[in-house]
């Protein structure tokens, strides 16, 4: 016990100034990561990005790839610098989105690729190599589909071209809608004089 008379406001003092210092120290603290949170800086960067997802059987169901990622706290989205996307299925082709940036949606399941956008699906036995150009394209990998509201350029080997503006393409379903101004260009392939004449089905002059 503090028995002198002069000792007990002195460690009153003492005990309110390190109150005060613990108090500022805290709030100071506190205010540093509000204002962290509040800018929109990134917490963690990554380079050469490679995110793989499988399936049940553990076949790779798609890549997402991208030479820069960036995430950000204040609001939980990721920004891709010229990221990759690739897509695998069984019995199917694959199909690959290219663009010069894009974002993940904070639960992730939404990627958004802008700028440059370029959609690439093999070709297989019975169809051509398609491919689609925007400048933005959002992607539900989950659900297999992709959609814009931007105008598109599609090309179907071996002479095809549609335009539009604002398209749905359904993977899992094969099916693709476009809502406006929609033209198609049909070119049909020449045929060779040498492959009618040997079916005697070409009549030269």
């Amino acid at each position: 016990m503090l028995k002198h008379p002069i000792l007990l406001p002195i460690a009153l003092m003492l005990f309110l100034a390190l109150l005060t210092f613990w108090i500022n120290q805290t709030v100071q603290e506190q205010g540093l990561s509000l204002s962290r949170l509040s800018r929109h800086d990134p917490d963690y960067m990554l380079y050469n990005f490679v995110s793989t997802r499988t399936d049940a059987s553990g076949n790779t169901k798609y890549v997402l790839a991208a030479a820069e990622m960036r995430h950000f706290p204040d609001n939980e989205h990721t920004e891709l610098q010229r990221p990759r996307f690739t897509q695998f299925g069984q019995d199917k082709p694959y199909t690959q989105i290219y663009g010069q940036q894009g974002t993940v949606s904070a639960n992730g399941k939404m990627v958004e690729f802008i700028k440059q956008v370029k959609v690439v699906r093999q070709a297989t036995a019975d169809k051509g190599e398609m491919q689609l150009q925007t400048e933005r394209l959002t992607l539900e990998p989950d659900i297999d589909v992709a959609h814009t509201d931007l105008p598109v350029t599609i090309r179907q080997q071996p002479a095809t071209v549609i335009t539009g503006i604002g398209m749905r393409f359904d993977n899992k379903a094969g099916t693709m809608q476009l809502f406006n101004r929609v033209h198609v260009h049909y070119e049909r392939a020449p045929v060779s004089p040498a492959s009618p004449a040997k079916t005697g089905k070409y009549k030269g002059r």
